[in-house]
């Protein structure tokens, strides 16, 4: 009965091994000079110079909010990339294919030139 568990315990040890083995030699070879810059707190692309509860410019959250909308809309062209082969091969789905991706393209399109004439991008 253990037996079935063997290979288990085996892979647990060894993630656990590969898993601290990096930060332990990270911690040995690496060098510890530090100095006031490097100690010096640092967060969110600006430096700490007031209370923390200070006020972030809009911009920056509009950015990073952007930049995850394009972002997983491009993680939806990953299923249309795998079957590509099969698109193509297939005289009928060839020109659906096609036009689905121009129409899908064409949303990103429209949605990135409607986001850049709203100033949304600028960064001043």
């Amino acid at each position: 009965m253990l037996q079935n568990y063997f290979p288990v315990l085996v892979f647990v040890i060894v993630s656990i091994v590969m898993g601290c083995l990096p930060i332990i030699l990270g911690w040995f070879v690496a060098p510890h000079r530090p100095d006031a810059e490097k100690l010096s707190p640092y967060e969110c692309g600006f430096e700490a110079f007031d209370d923390a509860r200070m006020k972030f410019d809009v911009r920056y959250y509009l950015i990073a909010i952007i930049f995850i909308l394009f972002d997983l809309e491009i993680a939806f062209l990953f299923p249309w990339a795998i079957i590509f082969k099969e698109i193509v091969s297939n005289p009928a789905l060839r020109l659906f294919g096609f036009i689905e991706m121009l129409v899908f393209i064409g949303i990103l399109l429209i949605g990135y030139v409607y986001a850049r004439a709203k100033g949304a991008l600028d960064w001043e």
